[in-house]
């Protein structure tokens, strides 16, 4: 029988019990440790798919907007984007150490990409692979120049066209400045949006971030686009010896070990994955041992797990719907390689439902990502479709189940007397199932 302890730790911060499974053998922090098991082929690469969107950008050079082939390169991007999808899905049902993949999902919403049409969407798996996995428990400064220098990133806020006005590329074409990802830079993923920076210190940041573009297999600097001479941010000068894209490395090298980014970055954890009350001992501790520790996200991490308000069995938050599904399909011991072998037409029909719970997927409205309120997540036609989806999946999938061993199986004796009760008394196995899955204690965290 599962402990009480155990059940709490899986609902705060992972994505609930999955019954068959064998419960990892460690700690919270111990799934950290070392190589990702789910790592996924090379074929995810930048370099690849970037090689993939050049063929369609010279298809469509040399056949026209209207031809058979193009349309169908078109159709196997969405496809392939698609397949994304499921992948990351069956991966997170699958993956027994899942505080590794809630805090991919958690980095991944605090350095949104919303790719706004499909050829940025096929990108995202690599962005994924790239800028975030790699370095879920390492330094933040390493992730942050991974993110800031990724091709996802740079399209998604038009950094690949910000030219340094004064530069040989600016005078020659009249181009200029974009501030969108300095400004995004500090506001969201640093700083904070009270932040200590001011708007000189976005325009600054800005020209210093002009040179980093893209190029045919990713990330490319270039030094005829970089405003000349130094840029003076947050009070320190940067460059002035040469345009490089080590100048801009050592400036976010810098803004990673800013007192307000480690308070940013404690507080956002703390909301994501306690609540939102005001804990301010525990931001600050959090905040204290990360710039103790040199910007180590670990250090974050080791006193969030063991913070009394982790072991309490209050869950004020919503699991958003894609983190629903997830656990839904981890309660029903769904196999991670069938999820993986859906057909694009399965996917697209997943996607449509997650959209109608209220979370199109990977379309944020903006570059703060996805809301953490509970509100936000609960009217009355998102917990329809919840309800509805969760519904026919019980029907299709549980027929057979006994729904009594499987709310032991994935609640023990936490389960509330209430829904234990309406388990047990459903009229069809089906019907106990699926008044689990669509309970408060599958839907809350």
């Amino acid at each position: 029988m599962l402990s009480r302890a155990d059940i709490i730790q899986a609902a705060r911060f992972e994505y609930g019990i999955r019954p068959v499974e064998r419960r990892f053998q460690g700690s919270l922090l111990a799934q950290l440790e070392g190589q990702d098991p789910t790592s996924v082929p090379d074929v995810a690469n930048t370099a690849v798919r970037m090689q993939r969107l050049a063929e369609l950008r010279r298809l469509r050079k040399a056949q026209g907007g209207q031809s058979e082939a193009l349309k169908q390169a078109r159709r196997a991007l969405r496809e392939a984007a698609a397949s994304d999808m499921t992948s990351l899905v069956a991966r997170a049902v699958g993956n027994p150490r899942g505080f590794r993949e809630r805090l991919f999902a958690f980095w991944a919403d605090h350095f949104t990409v919303s790719p706004r049409q499909a050829n940025g969407s096929f990108m995202l798996a690599a962005y994924f692979e790239e800028a975030i996995r790699p370095h879920i428990s390492g330094r933040f400064s390493d992730m942050l120049k991974a993110v800031v220098s990724h091709p996802s990133m740079l399209l998604y806020l038009g950094q690949n066209a910000s030219t340094g006005p004064n530069s040989a590329v600016g005078q020659r074409r009249q181009q200029g400045l974009n501030e969108n990802l300095a400004r995004e830079v500090l506001e969201l993923h640093t700083l904070g949006v009270d932040g200590p920076y001011s708007q000189d210190d976005v325009r600054q940041f800005a020209e210093l971030l002009t040179g980093l573009t893209i190029g045919p297999e990713g990330m490319r600097y270039t030094a005829n686009r970089a405003e000349p001479g130094s840029e003076q941010v947050l009070g320190n000068n940067y460059g002035g010896k040469g345009e490089t894209l080590e100048n801009i490395y050592r400036f976010l090298e810098d803004l990673a070990l800013n007192p307000a980014t480690a308070q940013h970055l404690a507080q956002k954890l703390v909301v994501h994955f306690i609540g939102p009350q005001p804990l301010p001992e525990l931001v600050a501790n959090m905040a204290a041992a990360y710039l103790e520790s040199g910007g180590e996200l670990m250090a974050l991490y080791r006193i969030l797990v063991v913070s009394p308000e982790a072991k309490m069995a209050v869950f004020p938050k919503v699991r958003p719907p894609l983190e629903y599904v997830i656990t839904v399909l981890r309660t029903l011991d769904m196999d991670p390689q069938e999820i993986r072998d859906s057909t694009p037409r399965e996917a697209r029909r997943l996607s449509h439902q997650l959209t109608a719970m209220g979370q199109r997927p990977f379309r944020p409205s903006g570059p703060d990502g996805w809301p953490e309120a509970a509100e936000s997540w609960i009217n009355p036609p998102q917990l329809a479709a919840r309800i509805s989806w969760a519904g026919a999946l019980a029907r299709s999938l549980a027929g057979d189940r006994d729904p009594g061993a499987l709310l032991d199986a994935v609640l023990g004796d936490s389960a509330p007397e209430v829904l234990s009760f309406a388990v047990s008394g459903a009229a069809t196995k089906w019907e106990g199932v699926a008044l689990l899955l669509v309970s408060p204690s599958l839907m809350r965290r």
